[in-house]
């Protein structure tokens, strides 16, 4: 769920604008309600640290604006999210966003391009111990942690702050991939043991998986069995 931004490919900090960002412009960026909308209003969970809530976005479904509201675009609102537990990137991102800044930290919420096809996308960064990091809730169910590299694959083009006052926008430039070579192959090296490795687990749980239904439905039979 949480990678380190590599700082040469990724522009943290942007150029402070005025406004959100016209929708008819190439960076879509205002959100359907005044983004404090979405600060204020009370969430029922309050959570201690990231990895509660790692657990409850990684028990949330992605399903698309189109299926939910019959649109191309919608920004739930965070309350509705915790509510109903589904929702696209967006509303996945701004939930995350508020989580974040209830705990503390000093977080955007992002919106740009992501993947090999860079398609459009919404995420969340934050700062701790002067490293800035990258927040992808939808990976919510794949662990805490992921590794560097992974942050190759975002690219920032508006973000919003909050400091407990004011709201602060944002515009960001695309960088180019430019970092010494002798850090390329520690880093390819992480990502591949990382992977490796995540699949190896999944594929243990869903090789126990059918020891798991039996022994359940064995317990069940038992239990019922003394009952009688």
């Amino acid at each position: 769920m949480i990678t380190e931004i590599i700082p040469q490919i990724y522009d943290t900090i942007g150029k402070q604008i005025a406004k959100p960002i016209s929708r008819k412009r190439k960076h879509k960026f205002i959100p359907h309600f005044p983004v404090e909308r979405y600060l204020s209003e009370p969430l029922v969970n309050k959570f201690n640290d990231l990895n509660e809530l790692r657990k409850f976005l990684s028990r949330c479904k992605y399903v698309s604006d189109k299926e939910l509201f019959g649109v191309e675009d919608f920004w739930m609102p965070p309350e509705t999210f915790e509510k109903i537990m589904k929702g696209d990137c967006d509303d996945f991102s701004i939930y995350a966003w508020r989580q974040l800044l209830e705990m503390g930290y000093d977080a955007r919420y992002v919106v740009g391009l992501c993947g090999k096809y860079q398609e459009g996308h919404a995420w969340v960064t934050f700062s701790k111990d002067k490293k800035i990091f990258i927040l992808e809730p939808l990976a919510a169910h794949i662990g805490m942690r992921l590794p560097k590299l992974s942050a190759i694959r975002y690219e920032p083009q508006g973000s919003v702050a909050w400091n407990g006052k004011n709201v602060s926008y944002y515009i960001h430039e695309k960088r180019q991939i430019i970092f010494p070579l002798y850090k390329l192959p520690w880093l390819i090296a992480a990502w591949l043991l990382f992977w490796i490795w995540w699949w190896f687990k999944f594929a243990g749980l869903v090789c126990l998986l059918p020891f798991a239904i039996v022994r359940k439905k064995v317990r069940n039979r038992l239990y019922n069995g003394s009952r009688r």
